[in-house]
């Protein structure tokens, strides 16, 4: 029997068939279960009661990353939001990654790293040369995809009461 590439990998990755990842730009029917998927990753990690200015951008999703100053990305496991992230430009050749979240109970599956990788396509075919981050030393599963991504630790820095490591990372464009 001769199984399609996609099921043999999916075998061979532990992932059922249900865990395949699509991964789309941000519509606003989304706006909710972004919300909710922000407030239950930062709870997971034991950030609840935060700051109401940690949401305002996400009340603002597209005037913030629409238009070209930015991305933001959705991954859907069948109807539901499992995995987001985005970048923010802040300069002519540099963005920031905000966002990067994954629902509990779905981490660990490689989602993150997807979303991350369609990310730096998107910014490197927009010109982006760095891309740059903070996240909190609370954020273990962050911090290992972003070292496996090639970030390196620049610097710490302390926001609202919270210790977090800054990264960056010199993306690289391909030559044609």
């Amino acid at each position: 029997v001769e199984l399609p590439f996609g099921t043999i990998w999916l075998y061979l990755s532990g992932m059922k068939k249900s865990d395949t990842l699509t991964i789309r730009a941000y519509i606003p029917s989304d706006k909710e279960e972004v919300l909710t998927l922000h407030r239950l990753a930062m709870e997971a990690i034991g950030v609840s009661g935060h700051e109401p200015h940690w949401n305002e951008e996400l009340d603002t999703i597209e005037t913030t990353y629409g238009e070209g100053r930015g991305v933001f990305l959705i991954g859907t496991v069948g109807d539901k939001i499992v995995a987001m992230g985005a970048y923010k430009k802040t300069g002519q050749d540099e963005a920031e990654i905000r966002r990067m979240r994954g629902l509990p109970g779905h981490q660990k599956k490689g989602f993150g790293k997807r979303i991350y990788a369609e990310l730096e396509k998107r910014a490197v075919e927009s010109g982006i040369r760095r891309f740059f981050l903070k996240t909190s030393v609370l954020q273990d599963n962050a911090k290992d995809l972003y070292r496996a991504s090639g970030f390196k630790e620049t610097g710490q820095v302390v926001i609202d009461g919270y210790d977090c490591i800054v990264y960056e990372k010199k993306l690289i464009i391909e030559k044609k």
